[in-house]
């Protein structure tokens, strides 16, 4: 399986088109642009299967409903967040948004908790990793030795704590419990900025340094 980084809107989000051998792809975060999100399928011939969100932030879901007037594909979020697709007080684009309320549809499917999720023959292991957002969900696809991060884990960096249902601690724990326990070699796909791998954040980066699960 391969997979393509997209960064798109003004916050650069990084939505990623993951594919199969008989061009079906599932949908990580399409939080802009969608007619250029939709472009980039057509030109490679891709079929989408699902859409799947690691968070319901306003720059995550923008291009939700664009891709779903073209494609009529469920769209996958944690329980603690579903609100939020249709609230912008709640998603964010309230307040950073100047105006600019971000709205999307309901989601079709619901994760209540973690385990496995099967979309063809894309093959996902589910944790929750809240801390970022009580909802935030990282996706591992043994398969591919990748994870979806969204904003959990960056390179070098982590996910901001200081908006709605942000918690450091709980942030840390979800990272040193369900992401660096995965092997040194899996990639990390992060919601911003460049890919990374388990190994290289348990050695380099400085948020992760000295915190104690006790």
């Amino acid at each position: 399986m391969k997979w393509m980084r997209i960064p798109l809107g003004l916050l650069q989000t990084n939505a990623y088109i993951l594919t199969n051998d008989k061009n079906e792809c599932i949908l990580f975060d399409p939080g802009d642009e969608g007619e250029k999100l939709i472009e980039v399928l057509r030109k490679h011939q891709l079929t989408p299967l699902a859409i799947l969100l690691t968070h319901a932030h306003f720059d995550h879901i923008g291009a939700i409903d664009d891709v779903r007037k073209v494609w009529n594909i469920p769209v996958y979020v944690h329980e603690k967040e579903q609100k939020w697709l249709g609230d912008p007080s709640l998603n964010g684009s309230g307040h950073f948004m100047n105006g600019k309320n971000v709205t999307v549809e309901e989601a079709d499917e619901i994760i209540r908790e973690e385990g496995s999720l099967t979309i063809g023959s894309f093959q996902f292991s589910l944790f929750e990793t809240p801390g970022h957002s009580p909802g935030s969900i990282s996706y591992y696809l043994e398969e591919a030795n990748a994870v979806f991060s969204g904003d959990v884990l960056f390179k070098g960096s982590i996910g901001r704590t200081d908006l709605l249902g942000g918690n450091h601690e709980e942030l840390l724990k979800s990272i040193h419990e369900k992401l660096l326990v995965l092997p040194e070699e899996t990639i990390v796909l992060p919601g911003h900025g460049s890919e990374t791998t388990i190994i290289e954040e348990m050695e380099t980066n400085p948020f992760l340094n000295g915190f104690s699960l006790s």
